[in-house]
């Protein structure tokens, strides 16, 4: 975080968290399991109201560093920071189709590999997706433990997409439960949009997916 910009995203993998932008420019309800420094929760806060913010974050120690050393506001109507584990979150039945963003950041603090990752989960998170709902997710892990992870979630969503590798070893997927029409022209354009309304670096999102359609992943 730089403390002239605390709403800001710095690092380039928590930007590719936001190519959902590419495809929508609103969300009643936007999630995110693993609080990590609040990037995410504060970005989507400040930039993008009236929607509404949940953060689950299972170790309550990250949520008061949060809020006394990077800046994260405190609850009010908009906001909601949850200490809970994710897979709790996802698997209530209540929240079934609730939720039209789903960002997933989930790390120990060894952070070898996600510590969430199966079918069952992916398929929860899912169920708790709008019917027009997407997933971001950051895969941090050695190559080509990569692949394992993106072929759990192309099971449980019709449509999946990923950005290639940045900052030793994060890459960034997008799960769709209702697949896009493809048109890079507009992409493009949408991204300039997004670029110069919220500063990120939205092209580079466009050619990552464009690299993605060129070649087959066994071949990264």
């Amino acid at each position: 975080m730089r403390i002239d910009q605390p709403n800001s995203i710095e690092l380039e993998y928590v930007q590719q968290m936001m190519m959902w932008l590419l495809f929508r420019d609103d969300a009643a309800h936007i999630v995110q399991l693993g609080l990590g420094a609040a990037a995410l929760t504060k970005f989507c806060y400040h930039h993008l109201a009236p929607s509404r913010i949940t953060a689950v974050e299972l170790n309550p120690e990250v949520i008061q560093a949060c809020r006394s050393h990077f800046a994260l506001p405190n609850d009010d109507d908009r906001l909601k920071v949850l200490s809970m584990d994710a897979a709790d979150y996802v698997k209530d039945f209540s929240r079934r189709r609730s939720v039209d963003i789903l960002q997933v950041d989930l790390y120990d603090a060894k952070a070898h590999s996600p510590v969430l990752s199966s079918e069952a989960f992916y398929g929860a998170c899912a169920n708790i997706l709008s019917r027009t709902g997407m997933m971001t997710i950051n895969l941090y892990c050695d190559w080509p433990e990569h692949l394992a992870h993106i072929r759990m979630i192309e099971n449980a969503f019709p449509a999946v997409a990923w950005l290639p590798e940045v900052h030793d070893g994060n890459m960034v997927a997008i799960a769709f439960k209702q697949p896009p029409s493809i048109d890079f022209e507009a992409l493009y354009a949408r991204a300039e949009d997004v670029s110069a309304a919220f500063g990120l670096h939205a092209q580079s999102w466009v050619a990552g997916l464009y690299s993605w359609m060129s070649q087959d992943i066994g071949e990264a």
